[in-house]
């Protein structure tokens, strides 16, 4: 390992173990003529977000000042692709600065065609000041003549309310013309205003409500919730209307002699009572899927919860470095439901279901982000996971995720690993009679998912717009009352997909209901393609690996979260 990458390592270590540093910078508060840091972050096409590389793989030159005090970079920020560069420039806080050149550069052919080629793709900028993003523009084009411009002076103007920094703009001036051998001076401009802008509400100003709070939001969510309500009653009405029936047609069987009953057309749930306790195919690998479904559900909520306390869109990959530490934090869930489903299973292997519970998902993913890094090194874009971040990562599961999923393992088999069936299983499995094609086991999978993503998919498209395209999503009130409503409509399709199962005498369920709610992430990541061919200008080999890579990430997640909801067990354990 080298020097630079144990000193990020030990960074990033420091960050997570201590949140809060007394640098001005991250207290936001500044004296008058205090040195106020301006970052140069990433530099990319504006129709591939995720395309980023450092600010200076561009010819940009730097300031004058060349020493800095401080940068801390969390992990959410290394995995993001966060390259905070000293821009060089003196900015102090409340002092003016007039036009001022910082820099020169002498365009040889190289750096011509860096130059050209950013331009000609719409390349966007970032900075920050003061944790406050600043997007500006490298260039245009002159289509009347097929030339092509540099922007070279940056105006800033910022808003202070009493030592704090409540707004900032950035305004490109001074248009030149690129052309061979030619010297292009940069400069810089900052003027400083007083505002009335509260330092609680500065980041409003980056939120678009007029699009997350739109009409058709609104709607699509009073939609989905009149849907919840209609399929809630619907399902009641007809379990109980039909069990009522079955229940009363059952007990009449019961009163009739054994000749009666054999010669007696029998059908229904209640004729596979001694199968339907039986294990599922392959125990191991299904109670690994549901712990960790239970454990993305959990983690899911958490950090909505999260999100709506305290406004995680305002910090860089505050998000991110949450949903890490939440998952780690809650890796017990996932032992315990996984560990007592496979003890109550019958179960032996234990130890090998523990690895695999703490390991698929986390797994899945790296292997997934090592494929994408691959791309992203040969590109050099800053999305390229450092060493130091990968080592802090594998740090992560091998001493938190596995230990607490060992404790949630012992404690689920332990408190809850008996086998609680209430009738004896049969010791030869039912044969299982020839029933309708919709009454397949594929069948029902493939219809079970329609109902749940018809609940959300209004919702995608919105999340799909914050994290692809310029946008901020911050209305988590809205994300939770849609992962609400999914998660009664997958209950109330599973309980009705497992009930018309059991009915045509096929005790497979286990496998079938879990699918029959997972399906939802097949459509979810079908719509993924539609969004991409239509509602995006994205391009390129970096760009559609990255997008189709951590879609199917995404997908498999959500998947997985909605497969998990086995309420319909216990439903059949009140039935019989």
């Amino acid at each position: 390992m080298t020097n630079k990458s144990h000193r990020r390592l030990v960074c990033l270590l420091i960050v997570c173990l201590i949140p809060e540093t007394i640098s001005d910078e991250h207290s936001h508060t500044y004296e008058d003529n205090e040195e106020v840091v301006l970052w140069m972050n990433t530099v990319g096409p504006y129709h591939n977000r995720q395309e980023t590389y450092s600010y200076f793989s561009l010819p940009f030159c730097w300031g004058t000042k060349k020493a800095i005090s401080h940068y801390h970079e969390t992990l959410g920020e290394a995995l993001q692709g966060v390259e905070l560069e000293f821009s060089g420039l003196q900015i102090d806080f409340k002092a003016n600065v007039g036009q001022t050149p910082y820099c020169e550069v002498q365009l040889n052919e190289e750096k011509l065609q860096a130059f050209i080629y950013a331009v000609k793709n719409y390349y966007w900028y970032q900075m920050y000041i003061d944790d406050m993003p600043i997007w500006g523009i490298v260039g245009e084009v002159d289509e009347s003549d097929n030339s092509y411009y540099l922007w070279t002076h940056k105006k800033l103007d910022v808003g202070y309310n009493g030592n704090r920094i409540v707004d900032v703009n950035l305004t490109s001036e001074v248009k030149v013309k690129l052309e061979p051998n030619k010297k292009i001076a940069f400069t810089y401009e900052v003027n400083w205003k007083k505002a009335n802008i509260l330092f609680e509400n500065r980041f409003d100003k980056y939120l678009d409500p007029s699009f997350f709070q739109h009409r058709i939001h609104w709607f699509s969510i009073f939609n989905s919730f009149m849907m919840v309500l209609f399929l809630v009653g619907l399902v009641s009405m007809i379990l109980m209307r039909t069990l009522r029936k079955d229940y009363q047609r059952y007990s009449k069987d019961e009163e009739m002699d054994d000749m009666e009953r054999d010669l007696g057309d029998e059908y229904g749930w209640k004729q596979v009572h001694g199968d339907v306790f039986r294990s599922p195919a392959n125990p191991l690998f299904f109670s690994v899927l549901i712990g960790t479904g239970y454990h993305v559900a959990v983690v899911t909520f958490a950090v909505i919860i999260f999100a709506i306390m305290g406004d995680l869109y305002i910090g860089r990959g505050s998000l991110l470095t949450t949903s890490i530490f939440v998952y780690a934090a809650t890796s017990p869930v996932n032992g315990y439901f996984g560990g007592s489903l496979y003890a109550q299973t019958g179960g032996r292997l234990w130890i090998k279901q523990m690895f695999l519970s703490a390991f698929s998902l986390p797994a899945l993913i790296c292997g997934t982000a090592f494929l994408i890094n691959f791309i992203a090194i040969y590109y050099h874009a800053s999305r390229a996971i450092p060493f130091g971040t990968m080592v802090a990562i594998t740090s992560i599961c091998l001493f938190v995720i596995l230990p607490l999923t060992l404790v949630g393992t012992v404690l689920g088999r332990n408190l809850a690993g008996q086998p609680n069936s209430p009738c004896r299983v049969n010791a030869v499995p039912r044969p299982i009679p020839e029933k309708k094609w919709f009454m397949e086991p594929a069948v029902i999978v493939l219809l079970g998912g329609i109902l749940p993503f018809g609940s959300i998919f209004i919702e995608m498209y919105f999340i799909f717009t914050s994290f692809w395209a310029y946008k901020i999503y911050y209305v988590y009130g809205f994300m939770l009352l849609v992962f609400l409503i999914l998660t009664t409509v997958t209950v109330c399709v599973t309980i009705v997909c497992t009930y018309f199962l059991l009915n045509a005498e096929d005790y497979r369920w286990q496998w079938t209901s879990f699918l029959s709610g997972a399906s939802t992430a097949g459509y979810v990541y079908l719509y993924s393609f539609y969004y991409y061919f239509f509602k995006t200008k994205m391009y390129g080999l970096f760009q559609t690996v990255f997008y189709f890579g951590y879609m199917a990430l995404f997908s498999a997640a959500l998947g997985l979260m909605c497969g998990k909801f086995r309420v319909f067990y216990l439903t059949y354990n009140h039935f019989l």
